[in-house]
């Protein structure tokens, strides 16, 4: 009786990337062993799969490994029999995630087999065996982790640096940060203009307006970081790392390092000093119950919503803003209308909406019926996420469709206009829908107006001889300047209307110049009732 055929497919890890370009690596070596194991149980029916599933440079305490989670999904597919490791630790270092991997080949009849340790996975021993070695391979893991830790903080109180991301302003040379001249001047000016300008984001605009991008460096992949324009967060980090007054940071502690400083100790602590009032008046800015739907808006595409909030002369008022804005970058895919969404009129179509319902999902709703609930703690039991989109708002809920609770509510809504309409003053014949008064024509009549009045004083203090020295000046002729100069005489509401913009359409130079002197019959003249 021939024996059924066993796909085998072996699987190789090492934790550091050291060693890998050498023409025989440890990867190398577990294979060959595996191999050679797989030939072994040829009579078996064993026979080795072509693909290879060698993971360099993965840490066995995670199980986010390429050439893993590509093995993980063949057996899902039903096309691997049996996974052969050298050591048990090759395939994984925890307890928690070789559970699931167990779970996984008994659902799929998969069996796991390791070289260089007798075990069997179908047996009790054999599971116990298999549990007592992972528990010591994940021990082993943590030891070496808390050594690697203490050797870490103890270097860095040494001030020897240790690796990681070298912040900007520094290069490595020689195992210690030396400072890049051309990085630190920059460093030093964010300093300075954040000091000078005391808003992160207006100290993002200035310097995308100056071209000042991040450092360009390439990965190992191949892959290009960086090169870009400083993001608010990033500025944020910069301006409160103290790397850059010579020393070392350690879980939110530092100590003097080796290398030398960039920025002074004053300026250092003037910049601190303004990032905490900064704090503190946000803070003090948070109103209880306010930002209903922080944590909870989205755009389409996935991207959240931050609460925020403007002071204009004295009054206070709430957005919610797309965090791409917040952070000086732009969105792939969001909708320039939907990037600043006012607060109250958004919470309050969503709180309505609630309100109508006929259920409350908490524990003493029969105590406070929908109406007597607050807002914040409405919103809190009932909104799992609000999804903005064009003229609607996508409410999901927590609710229960088994007891007859709502699990998503679509409310119509569209963002109000920001800008408020103006009161034109319309001719006595006018239609309805007049418009106002472009601001091209706008801009030209204020101009006109200005320009009219310095002519007449110019005239008065004999700075100009006459109108005609003045059309000579000027390059125009005797009577444009005639009909220009009755601008400088009209009725001063009719100025302060036209500086407002209060004007109808078509209001323009050519319609106000050559006016009567007497302002009742300038109204009248324009077709206007002159205001009381």
């Amino acid at each position: 009786m021939t024996r059924p055929s066993l796909r085998c497919a072996i699987y190789t890890r090492v934790s550091s990337d050291s060693g890998l370009e050498q023409e025989f690596n440890s990867l190398d070596a577990q294979r060959e062993a595996a191999e050679a194991y797989v030939k072994s149980q040829a009579h078996e029916g064993w026979r080795l799969i072509k693909d290879r599933f060698d993971d360099g440079g993965y840490s066995g305490g995670t199980m986010e490994r390429p050439a893993l989670q590509r093995l993980l999904a063949l057996v899902r597919e039903g096309r691997v029999d049996v996974i052969v490791v050298y050591k048990v630790d090759r395939l994984t270092r925890s307890l928690s995630d070789f559970a699931r991997l167990v779970e996984l080949f008994d659902a799929h009849k998969t069996s796991f087999v390791s070289v260089t340790q007798a075990f069997n996975t179908t047996s009790s021993m054999g599971r116990l065996t298999l549990n007592v070695l992972l528990s010591f391979a994940q021990f082993e893991r943590e030891v070496t982790g808390e050594r690697i830790r203490d050797k870490i903080a103890a270097s860095k109180q040494k001030g020897i640096w240790m690796g990681g991301v070298v912040p900007f302003g520094y290069r490595v040379e020689d195992r210690k940060l030396r400072v890049e001249a051309g990085e630190a001047e920059i460093v030093r000016m964010i300093f300075e203009r954040y000091l000078a300008l005391g808003s992160l984001p207006a100290l993002h605009r200035e310097l995308a307006d100056r071209g000042v991008v991040s450092r360009r460096r390439e990965q190992a992949t191949g892959r290009i970081r960086g090169g870009v324009p400083f993001a608010v967060g990033a500025l944020s980090h910069l301006l409160g790392n103290r790397t850059y007054l010579g020393e070392l940071n350690h879980h939110g502690r530092s100590w003097p390092g080796e290398h030398e400083a960039i920025v002074e100790a004053a300026t250092f602590a003037a910049v601190q000093a303004r990032l905490a009032e900064q704090t503190r008046r946000r803070s003090a800015h948070s109103l209880p119950g306010g930002a209903l739907l922080k944590g909870r808006l989205f755009t389409p595409e996935g991207e959240g919503y931050s609460p925020s909030y403007a002071l204009k002369q004295g009054v206070r008022y709430r957005y919610y803003v797309a965090r791409s804005l917040v952070q000086g970058r732009r969105g792939r895919a969001l909708v320039p209308a939907l990037a600043r969404l006012p607060a109250e009129a958004l919470e309050q179509a969503i709180v309505a909406a609630l309100r109508s319902l006929h259920h409350e999902p908490i524990e003493d709703a029969a105590s406070k019926p929908p109406l007597a609930l607050p807002d914040h703690a409405l919103v809190a039991s009932w909104v799992d996420r609000v999804i903005v989109q064009q003229g609607t708002l996508d409410v999901r809920l927590r609710g229960d469709p088994d007891a007859g609770l709502p699990t998503r509510l679509d409310i119509p809504w569209t963002k109000p206009v920001a800008t408020r309409r103006r009161q034109i003053i319309l001719p006595a014949d006018a239609a309805a829908n007049v418009q106002p008064i472009r601001v091209e024509e706008q801009a030209r009549l204020v101009k006109a107006i200005a320009t009219a009045r310095r002519w007449v004083e110019e005239l008065i203090a004999g700075d100009v001889a006459d109108i005609t020295a003045l059309a000579g000046r000027e390059d125009k002729t005797v009577r444009s300047i005639r009909m220009a100069l009755s601008l400088a005489f009209l009725d001063p509401r009719l100025v302060e209307a036209a500086c407002a913009g209060r004007l109808p359409r078509g209001y323009s130079v050519s319609r106000l110049v050559d006016l009567p002197p007497d302002f009742d019959d300038q109204w009248s003249a324009l077709g206007m009732r002159r205001p009381g």
